[in-house]
């Protein structure tokens, strides 16, 4: 039999691992006696953990959160896990990089040498591109305030401000917020708006929530079956979840597997020797003109007519360019 400390560990692990537990089960698993688990349970619970008695034929076990933050426990995975999760906050773009540095320092000294060794030789830099301009920091209350209004499905009404209103405040929005999601190192808000009786994505840092929120509501369904094709489609520039805006077919005097490479959004297939097809899309046919034009070869353009007369329109300014 395992020491009483070893085994309260083992218990207390089990406890985290699912909300309820036999208490028969969690007597097997440890290789005790079910009034050793009884005991052990009690014991816990002396040291500050709440765990509740379940009722039943079995009876069981489960960790309930209490009131007070008790000693955490975590296997090794998990401790280089949370110290990494700490490192990244920094880039989150929340605002909590000064919380997540404490609560590193705080993690580290209670870890054994070993894990902090490990912890030591790993570092995290965050590195922005030459000439990116800052992203917006979101306070930790907001993303706090709007989660809570998701997960409670209550609508929601906030301050929009921008530059264009030189101060001067619009009226508060009317959404139900229904996804808080991250984009290009922002956070957003996907809503349904209430006023303009659509869909909406709001930036979290622009967000000023008022107080109380409104009525529960019933969650709407995305279109394009999820929050995740929803907001690609919207920063594609296209109302509706679906394609880019701009979509054209060329002939490209290049090997597949050459092109395949740098194409991450597109499709490509063989077309010859060293031919091969490609269909993009693109915000604009301007944009789709130019990121085909970056290939150092011969195109053929297929079509649509709009591809065609955007690659003109680059061919007359690089033309007076180079004049």
């Amino acid at each position: 039999m395992q020491k009483t400390s070893a085994r309260l560990l083992a218990l207390l692990s089990l406890l985290q691992t699912r909300r309820d537990w036999p208490g028969a089960l969690l007597a097997e698993r440890l290789e005790v006696s079910p009034r050793t688990v009884r005991r052990d349970v009690d014991r816990l619970r002396d040291l500050g953990y709440p765990i509740a008695a379940i009722k039943g034929p079995d009876g069981g076990y489960r960790l309930d959160a209490g009131s007070e933050l008790p000693p955490l426990l975590f296997d090794d995975e998990q401790a280089v896990a949370l110290a990494i999760a700490l490192q990244i906050a920094a880039t989150a773009g929340a605002g909590i990089e000064e919380a997540a540095a404490r609560a590193l320092t705080t993690v580290r000294q209670v870890m054994p040498a070993r894990l902090r060794h490990r912890i030591d030789t790993l570092q995290v830099t965050a590195v922005e591109r030459a000439g990116a301009r800052p992203e917006p920091q979101v306070a930790g209350g907001v993303l706090v305030a709007l989660s809570t209004a998701v997960h409670a499905r209550e609508a929601l009404r906030f301050d929009y401000p921008s530059e264009a209103d030189d101060g001067a405040l619009p009226p508060p929005r009317r959404v139900e917020p229904h996804h808080l999601v991250t984009w290009g190192g922002r956070w957003y808000l996907v809503a349904w708006d209430l006023d303009r009786a659509d869909w909406r994505t709001f930036r979290a840092d622009r967000i000023r929530p008022r107080t109380p929120t409104g009525p529960r509501f019933i969650p709407r369904e995305l279109p394009g079956g999820g929050v995740a094709a929803f907001v690609t489609a919207r920063f594609r520039g296209s109302d509706e979840a679906g394609d880019w805006p701009c979509r054209g077919e060329v002939i490209l005097a290049l090997p597949a597997a050459v092109v395949s490479r740098y194409v991450r959004d597109g499709l490509v297939e063989e077309a010859g020797p060293d031919r091969c097809r490609i269909v993009m899309g693109s915000w604009s046919w301007l944009g789709l003109a130019a990121a085909l034009g970056r290939f150092d070869a011969d195109i053929e353009v297929i079509g649509p007519a709009e591809l065609k007369d955007a690659f003109a329109q680059l061919a007359r300014r690089y033309t007076a360019a180079a004049s």
